[in-house]
């Protein structure tokens, strides 16, 4: 009996010990962890950010034309740096979603949204200020109409069938995550504005005009590609 109880008096000894380490392991876990509380709220903060400097970009590109001849060169230099520091800030947020676990629905809601505001709007915007003006190639005002409201509207087309495709798709339960064409599209929008920015603020050349004119072609192609892309995946 009394060699009974001194094994169960060792059992528990041990049990407890064995508790104890773990509890220890468990918070020195935890405290390796990362703080969600302020972590979690960062990517949000930064779409709401992107937000904010996109209405602010897209004042500036219709106010420049109103500078005088000598001062647009440094004000949209100002625009273009504008433009990269919004575009990181939607590649940090994503970037500390995913390795965070911190998605939202609001920022799987509002994130995209703020990107094709961004890109449509610079778009509707050059339009808007007739740019490019693409100097070198002798076009007519009526072409160069087409070649700027045109793009600007083809983009903003596939956006809204692309947006629609995925909510039919994803109500279905289908994945519609990001595919090749899409990353070429968004490359080229933004490697495209940066490009009109920089022939805008300073004085046009015939190679400055040829590239911006291959740039929006690529740019539509990869759009048209990817939203046809998008409607085979729904179609499958």
């Amino acid at each position: 009996m009394g060699n009974a109880i001194r094994l169960t008096g060792a059992a528990r000894l041990v049990h407890d010990e064995s508790m104890t380490i773990g509890s220890m392991m468990n918070a020195k876990t935890m405290d390796n962890k990362p703080e969600k509380g302020i972590i979690r709220h960062i990517p949000n903060a930064l779409t709401v950010g992107r937000l904010f400097l996109t209405l602010i970009f897209l004042g500036m590109i219709l106010y420049a034309p109103k500078l005088e001849q000598d001062k647009p060169a440094a004000f949209l230099m100002g625009a273009f740096i504008l433009f990269v520091v919004a575009g990181l800030t939607d590649i940090v947020d994503g970037y500390l979603a995913r390795k965070y676990e911190v998605t939202s629905r609001f920022g799987r809601t509002v994130d995209p949204l703020a990107d094709k505001i961004l890109v449509c709007g610079t778009f509707f915007c050059f339009a808007m200020v007739a740019q490019p003006r693409l100097a070198g190639f002798g076009f007519s005002e009526t072409t160069l109409h087409v070649i700027r409201w045109g793009t600007a509207v083809i983009l903003f087309a596939r956006e809204v069938a692309v947006q629609t495709l995925r909510h039919i798709a994803e109500s279905h339960g289908v994945n519609f995550g990001a595919v090749v064409y899409g990353k070429i599209k968004m490359f080229l929008q933004s490697f495209g504005i940066g490009t009109v920015l920089i022939g805008w603020a300073f004085v046009s050349r015939p190679w400055g005009d040829w590239f911006t004119l291959v740039t929006y072609f690529l740019m539509v192609v990869a759009t048209v590609l990817s939203g046809i892309q998008a409607l085979r995946r729904v179609r499958h």
